[in-house]
């Protein structure tokens, strides 16, 4: 007679003890950088505000993108604050932590100066901090942004006259995030810590799939293209708004502190080939059986319309530039990591594809002023 099956344990096997802590790991972004650093074998800190709060929602999404979370650890962390509030047992349970991956940020417009600092100045600064005082530590990797190349050889504290200035002229959503830029380049060296700057374009959706997840920006002007709200678009036929498969940049993330060797090490990650936005959005329009706009208005008369008539949110303005942006840094190390950007008008026509099957979460309802918009980022 065969025996019986044995009973499942009462106490499964903990999860292994993390070697990185990614904050923002719930987050568009997080989410996909989670997902390939499981799938490459390594234990992973979910770094949250709320902790297990928000820890269901996240295994559940990297289960039905074929994960196997046993070795994904949760940590109630908020970057706002000194030490990231870490309780003393998790501070334990990171002990072993080599790579520090911080993706947290307020990603809005019209916040308050103090609110877009409390997350994106206070939020890089803390996590650079705690890593210095890790024992196994081997990289600290940043997110930043492709527009905040401006900000080189600024240093922080920033005199507050460059300070008012800078969120004068961008806004408080991209000067904070210039500001954290500025500080986690600067003070990397200061405390001894290895630091990865990535600085991505427009994150749009998987090169395969084109499964979205983030609804502002470029999506905004999805669905506004969809509905037929998109008689104009701000800049010129040379304006660029450089974009990246979630996918990729994920990769390149996770490959970061496996290559990256300089004390400090600034990329910009993004698709050279991204058209100009007109053709960008008129290539959207292709996939979507719509009629792309024809009508360009430059920037600095969207500037002085009133926002009620232009839909267009000011902070999203300073984003529409012809600028080239320098890619060697990035692409030397994708090629070492074997990465590749996916075909950008396939990619493109994918993510449009996706945003009007999924039917837009989180988009503006009909009705509010976007309904006659002239498109910005």
């Amino acid at each position: 007679m065969p025996s019986p099956a044995p009973l499942p344990s009462a106490h499964p096997s903990p999860a292994p003890r993390p070697t990185t802590l990614l904050l923002g790991a719930d987050g568009f972004l997080g989410r996909w950088l989670a997902l390939d650093l499981l799938r490459g074998g390594h234990p992973v800190a979910a770094g949250l505000r709320g902790g297990g709060a928000r820890d269901t929602a996240l295994r559940t999404w990297l289960t039905a993108h074929g994960a196997d979370t046993t070795a994904l650890t949760t940590v109630d962390a908020d970057v706002s604050r000194p030490g990231l509030g870490l309780s003393a047992a998790d501070e334990d349970l990171l002990g072993e932590v080599r790579d520090v991956v911080n993706l947290a940020a307020r990603y809005a417009f019209g916040l308050s100066r103090a609110e877009a600092r409390a997350a994106n100045l206070d939020g890089a600064v803390h996590p650079l901090r705690w890593a210095s005082g890790r024992p196994a530590l081997r990289r600290v990797v940043h997110l930043s942004g492709y527009r905040v190349g401006r900000s080189a050889g600024l240093r922080h504290p920033l005199p507050p006259s460059d300070a008012d200035r800078l969120y004068r002229e961008l806004g408080a959503y991209e000067a904070s995030k210039t500001e954290g830029d500025i500080a986690v380049r600067t003070l990397a060296p200061e405390l001894g810590v290895p630091l990865t700057v990535v600085n991505p374009g427009a994150v749009i959706g998987h090169s395969r799939t084109g499964e979205a997840g983030q609804y502002l920006g470029l999506a905004t002007l999805v669905e506004q293209l969809w509905t037929g709200r998109l008689p104009a678009l701000a800049g010129s036929r040379r304006t660029v708004v450089p974009v990246v498969a979630v996918d990729h940049l994920a990769a390149f993330l996770a490959a970061a502190p496996v290559h990256d060797t300089a004390a400090v090490q600034v990329h910009t990650v993004l698709d050279p080939a991204t058209p100009p936005l007109p053709e960008l959005v008129a290539i959207a329009a292709r996939r979507l059986g719509v009629r792309a706009p024809r009508l360009l208005l430059p920037v600095g008369l969207v500037r002085r319309l009133p926002r009620a008539l232009t839909g267009v949110e000011p902070e999203t303005l300073s984003f529409l530039s012809e600028d080239v942006y320098d890619t060697e840094s990035a692409e030397l190390l994708a090629a070492a990591a074997g990465l590749a950007h996916p075909p950008v008008e396939r990619l493109v026509g994918d993510w449009a594809a996706r945003l009007v099957a999924d039917r837009f979460p989180g988009a503006a309802p009909a009705g509010r002023p976007e309904s006659a918009s002239v498109a910005g980022q």
